[in-house]
């Protein structure tokens, strides 16, 4: 695996995961190899940035708890050197789109300001691909508007299927919540649950990240406290479909903790029709860890029927 890179390090630290950009390219290294365009809209009083590239069907990619567009860059500029219109929001109450009241981290809310973006940028329809909590947006909305999301692909479990997973479970029980460490081991700790192969973080971006971690504490916890309350938005007995009747792709680190992939055959059993690939040494974040070959699954997916589509 190519070395993980931090880039932007003076954002603050809830933007950690998003940061992480595999293979060794520099941020204007990305721009410049996919024509990186970056812009903003105006979303329910809010406005949300994101990144775009290329032309062709539209693909919206979303992104995970306390993470943002970044995660995306380099599976955004693959789609879009393969014929794809790849978009990736910061999400509303994330990375830069952070000009939204706590509210906003209601998922319901979340489904509805989606909808909008895709007004915004007049998309009738679109492909989605999501991870984590972004899964769990992502499945809400074609739920709620199937005939606007033409395929579906979870890179990494979405939030809400499974419980947590053994690790995070452990860590709570001692009073740690892994993913706002506030300290060294707890910051080697979310690493470790979060990757197979966890990145190089250099210690002066490291401290700065833990100071902000302390510094905003209140905040992440009130995130993660809303966030909770939909830890089983998506979950159901194995025989009980998940009310997804579009074609959907399932993605799921070998190694991933944060949700183990045992699950996985469950969720493509919920899915009828489903494609379920389970990537060896790769945890939660397939797009950072495993970048080449979440873009090619992706291209295959989407594109499987690409001749038959009429690009909004």
């Amino acid at each position: 695996m190519g070395k993980f890179l931090i880039l932007r390090a003076t954002f603050p630290a809830w933007l950690i995961l998003g940061l992480l950009v595999v293979t060794g390219l520099q941020a204007k290294d990305v721009e410049d190899s996919c024509a990186l365009h970056s812009a903003s809209i105006e979303v329910d009083g809010g406005h949300v940035h994101y990144d775009r590239a290329g032309h062709g069907q539209p693909v919206i990619l979303l992104h995970g708890l306390f993470a943002q567009k970044e995660q995306w860059q380099g599976v955004l500029c693959g789609l879009a050197s393969a014929g794809f219109d790849a978009i990736a929001p910061d999400l509303p109450g994330f990375g830069q789109s952070s000009d939204y009241p706590v509210g906003v981290y209601d998922l319901r809310r979340q489904v509805r300001l989606l909808g909008q973006f895709a007004d915004g940028l007049g998309l009738r329809t679109f492909d989605l691909a999501a991870n984590s909590l972004g899964g769990a947006i992502a499945a809400l909305y074609t739920q709620c508007d199937p005939a606007r999301v033409h395929r579906l692909a979870f890179i990494g479990p979405p939030l809400g299927v499974e419980p947590w997973g053994p690790g995070v479970r452990a860590a709570i029980l001692r009073g740690i919540n892994p993913f706002i460490p506030t300290d060294q081991a707890q910051f080697e700790l979310e690493m470790g649950l979060l990757f197979v192969q966890p990145p190089e973080v250099p210690d002066e971006v490291r401290e700065q990240l833990i100071r902000d971690y302390v510094a905003r504490n209140r905040h992440y916890r009130q995130v993660w406290d809303i966030v909770n309350l939909f830890d089983d938005v998506l979950a159901g007995d194995a025989d009980e479909p998940l009310d997804i009747d579009i074609p959907a792709l399932i993605v799921w680190g070998e190694g991933d903790s944060i949700y183990p992939a045992s699950a996985a055959p469950t969720l493509r059993k919920r899915l009828p029709g489903s494609q379920l690939v389970v990537l060896p040494e790769t945890g939660h974040l397939p797009m950072l860890e495993r970048t080449a070959e979440t873009q090619r699954l992706l291209v295959e997916f989407f594109g499987a029927d690409n001749a038959a589509r009429v690009v909004p």
